[in-house]
């Protein structure tokens, strides 16, 4: 929440952007413009701080939302495998 931009300051929600959890979804809702692009940025900034970046990617699951994916290890050590 301190972290994201409203008209170029920092910890400025007011009541223009709402952020609601609910379990394991973060709802984000703006009355203003709001960059999906910036928030994929906060996204991956957060998790590059928490070192979860090697496992988890941002991917675009609709038009409107972002999801965590874990990324796909198994099928690059088989490939690894299949070249000795």
């Amino acid at each position: 929440k301190e972290r994201v931009k409203v008209e170029g300051k920092t910890n400025n929600l007011g009541n223009h952007v709402v952020i609601a959890r609910d379990k394991t979804k973060i709802s984000i809702n703006a009355d203003i413009p709001f960059s999906k692009r910036y928030l994929k940025y906060l996204t991956k900034r957060y998790l590059k701080k928490n070192n979860l970046r090697d496992w988890l990617r941002v991917v675009a699951s609709a038009h409107d939302s972002y999801e965590l994916r874990y990324f796909n290890i198994n099928a690059d050590s088989d490939n690894e495998d299949n070249e000795y």
